[in-house]
C-alpha cells in the first residue's frame, strides 16, 4: 500500500463535500499538473492518502482511501488527464496545521513541506504514521 496527499481549496472542493458522497466517492477530477496526474497513475486500488484543505486552512483534515485508479477525467476530452476517485474513511481527531507539520524536524523532507504546490503528492509510511499521530489516530 502507498500513502498520498490530496489537496483542496474549501471553496472548491471541502471535507464535508468528500464525506457526503459516502462509499461511492468521487473523482479527483480538474488536475492540470504533469506530475500530480503521474502520482496518480501510480495508485492502487486500497492506497490511503490525506485530505488537505489548502489556501487558508493549510491543515489536513481526514483520510481517504483510492477506490478507482486512475482513468481519464471527467472534466476534459484532453486525453493527457487522467484521475482517481477517492473515499473518505474518517477525520482526523485534530487537523494537523501546516505549521505544525514544518515544525516537526522529522517532516522536513515531506513533499508538503518541500513542494507545497503540489496538489496530489506521495507520503512516506512514516510521514503517514507522524502525521495520523499528529492528529489523534
Amino acid at each position: 500500500m502507498a500513502y498520498w496527499l490530496f489537496k483542496s481549496e474549501t471553496s472548491t472542493w471541502s471535507w464535508d463535500q468528500q464525506v457526503a458522497k459516502g462509499d461511492a466517492g468521487e473523482e479527483w477530477d480538474g488536475v492540470r499538473n504533469y506530475q500530480a496526474r503521474n502520482f496518480m497513475r501510480e495508485m492502487k486500488i486500497g492506497d490511503q492518502g490525506f485530505f488537505y484543505h489548502s489556501q487558508k486552512d493549510r491543515e489536513i483534515v481526514g483520510l481517504v482511501e483510492v477506490i478507482a485508479e486512475a482513468h481519464p477525467d471527467s472534466t476534459t476530452e484532453d486525453e493527457r488527464w487522467d484521475c482517481v476517485d477517492i473515499k473518505a474513511v474518517k477525520p482526523l481527531k485534530t487537523p494537523v496545521h501546516l505549521d505544525d507539520i514544518k515544525a516537526e524536524e522529522r517532516l522536513a523532507e515531506m513533499v508538503l513541506v518541500k513542494n507545497s504546490r503540489l496538489s496530489v503528492q506521495p507520503v512516506t509510511a512514516q510521514e503517514w504514521k507522524l502525521v495520523c499521530k499528529m492528529g489523534g489516530l
